[in-house]
């Protein structure tokens, strides 16, 4: 116990469904320990103007049912307090006015990097934790756990993707759905296995980068074509929004100039995905002479606040405890996870990439029976398509002849 704590508690990055049990969890706990709990509004962005004001004191009765709500009571944002040195001395000095001696951040790669810098210039005076949170599931977790959020992001956008599928099936259309996703494709991947959808590309499947546009393209051209071969003119591929990051930026003119966020990130928003791919493979299939409708749909804001699974609102409440608990004891500078339902705190030393100086990034392991069954169960074209008898057919309606289409699609098949 310790009466002179007080904890302060940020959201920083996204939303991620979850967000507010952790709020609640930690605040009760730190409450019941004797120690002062005051909610820090909006990230990092008015601390790193060293402003102390923009922050409220938690009791439970603020918290007691938030753990089901989705969104964040404190807000977020993206402000990187360690973007130069000014900015990581005023967060410092307004925690130090706020008296926040235990610093707790809810946030994913960005925000555990920036709390990091932030515990290293407090020199000790506060000891900082991070919760790891982001719909992506890609932040490097002891047992492969995903990070919280996910799974609640995964069953809306399945029963998202399961009402496009329909429309595809009643309509004779095909969807192409783009997912939050700027590293990884787990939830493109996850949303895809979930739902049944025809195909999902994300950037692990690439063996070289940058990837060419005509690549991509012709992956949703054969599947389009397979599709029509086995008599259904319809189809749902679902679209990791990190495949933008490994296209060929020269194929790209809306990459040249592109905004970026307060830690140097394209933001994929800005970078319309869907219709690029769209435009190329519309262009590929009328040169084919195969008509066929392309509708795009981007799929991400309707996940990050959606009202949490009973998965992560326990998963949650229990984060926040054991975060509480871990700074209490002593600890500081680490990410708590939890291993076998036991918190076990990750040191950000051993989250950091050594070469880029940044936390590591969690892809999805194309090696693994979890990867194999979902690309097993999808519709895209495979070594045997290129082969008789199959071969035939599928010339036939793109209306090459077997050659042609040998050629044509060798890099498809190959990943080359």
């Amino acid at each position: 116990m310790d009466d002179h704590a007080t904890f302060g508690i940020l959201v920083g990055g996204g939303p991620a469904p979850g967000i507010n049990g952790v709020i609640a969890s930690a605040t009760i706990e730190a409450v019941n320990a004797g120690c002062r709990v005051i909610g820090i509004f909006d990230g990092f962005k008015w601390l790193a103007q060293g402003k102390a004001q923009y922050a409220q004191e938690l009791r439970i009765e603020d918290v007691s049912r938030i753990h089901w709500l989705g969104g964040s009571i404190l807000r977020t944002s993206r402000t990187n307090p360690a973007k130069d040195a000014l900015s990581l001395s005023n967060a410092v000095r307004a925690l130090r006015e706020l008296g926040i001696t235990h610093l707790l951040c809810i946030g994913g790669d960005d925000t555990t990097f920036g709390a990091a810098k932030v515990a290293g210039a407090a020199a000790g005076a506060v000891h900082v934790a991070t919760v790891p949170k982001t719909i992506d599931n890609d932040l490097p977790l002891p047992d492969n756990m995903p990070t919280f959020g996910f799974e609640t992001a995964r069953a809306v956008g399945s029963g998202i993707v399961e009402s496009l599928m329909e429309d595809a099936r009643t309509t004779q259309r095909w969807y192409f759905a783009v997912t939050m996703g700027r590293k990884s494709g787990a939830l493109a991947l996850g949303i895809t296995k979930a739902s049944g959808a025809t195909l999902a590309i994300i950037p692990e499947e690439f063996k070289h980068t940058p990837v060419p546009l005509s690549l991509v393209r012709d992956t949703l051209v054969g599947s389009i074509i397979k599709r029509r071969v086995s008599g259904h003119d319809h189809g749902v591929a679902v679209i990791a929004e990190g495949v933008a990051e490994c296209l060929n930026a020269t194929e790209l003119t809306t990459l040249n100039d592109v905004a970026r966020d307060a830690y140097g990130n394209v933001r994929l928003s800005d970078i319309d995905l869907g219709a690029t791919l769209q435009s190329a493979t519309a262009a590929a299939l009328d040169e084919l002479k195969i008509d066929t409708t392309l509708v795009t749909k981007d799929i991400g804001y309707e996940l990050r606040c959606a009202k949490p699974l009973a998965f992560d609102v326990e998963y949650t409440r229990t984060l926040g405890y054991g975060a509480v608990r871990y700074l209490l004891g002593g600890g500081s500078g680490a990410m708590v996870a939890l291993r076998g339902g036991k918190v076990a705190p990750v040191t950000l030393h051993e989250m950091m990439d050594p070469a880029s100086g940044r936390i590591r990034v969690r892809h999805v392991d194309t090696s693994t029976e979890a990867y194999e069954v979902g690309r097993k169960y999808m519709i895209r074209l495979e070594p045997g398509d290129l082969e008789p008898p199959k071969l035939s057919s599928l010339a036939a309606a793109a209306h090459l002849d077997a050659r042609e289409f040998q050629k044509r699609f060798e890099p498809v098949v190959h990943n080359a």
